[in-house]
């Protein structure tokens, strides 16, 4: 069956502006729901803005799933070898999430291709998630009527209280909370670092690394109730 296929999206981008400092996509926000969709029996696909490999932060293996991952060869090889988004045939898949990780702040949100394919899995049936900084690539989707994917819908995400937080407030290109605003979400918050995990419709949204497992049992559950 075509639609229990999930397609998770990492950034391409290393570097954060111009600090010096490396970037990528977070490793606990794929390996988390990554368990979820596994549990579940669905296939997933790792696909990312410019194919090949997708840059790696956040490697605590004091975190089991992240170690597990890293022991397994075959894994790491899959995001060390994403797909390109001109290879992705959208009906092949049921569900798509995009991975978090200041990158995505440079290369999810004008990337548009990845949005055509995120608007075709939803216009399908499908759904949608993202997490922490993954909502990014949520900025520019439209649906085929021309408007946003998240106008009107109740959305989570890296919050502006999290990026004053971690000192990259003058950093990253945009605010993600204020762009999703822009956009007509209805955004929603908890406290910094707290778990936050909302689904609008059948778009499934988290807030930062905490609510990462959360999202991909959501998705899991929607694409279930298919």
């Amino acid at each position: 069956m075509t639609s229990q296929k999930v397609l998770i999206v990492l950034t391409s981008h290393d570097t954060l502006g111009d600090t010096g400092k490396e970037t990528g996509f977070y490793l606990p926000e794929v390996t988390h729901p990554l368990d979820a969709f596994n549990r579940a029996g669905l296939t997933v696909d790792f696909v990312s803005p410019q194919g090949g490999k997708a840059p790696m932060v956040g490697i605590d293996l004091e975190d089991p799933l992240n170690k597990a991952f890293l022991d397994d060869s075959e894994q790491v090889s899959r995001v060390e070898n994403t797909l390109n988004p001109a290879q992705i045939d959208p009906a092949e898949y049921g569900a798509i999430f995009y991975a978090g990780g200041h990158g995505t702040m440079w290369d999810f949100a004008d990337n548009d291709r990845l949005a055509q394919i995120a608007a075709a899995i939803y216009e399908a049936g499908g759904v949608v998630g993202a997490v922490c900084h993954g909502p990014a690539a949520l900025v520019n989707i439209k649906l085929s009527d021309g408007t946003y994917l998240v106008a009107d819908k109740t959305v989570a995400a890296f919050t502006n209280e999290e990026e004053a937080a971690v000192g990259l407030t003058d950093i990253v290109p945009f605010l993600l909370e204020s762009k999703l605003i822009e956009r007509g979400a209805n955004f929603t918050k908890v406290p910094n670092f707290q778990v936050c995990v909302v689904a609008s419709e059948r778009l499934v949204t988290g807030q930062n690394p905490a609510s990462a497992g959360g999202v991909g049992e959501r998705m899991v559950e929607l694409i279930n109730a298919k």
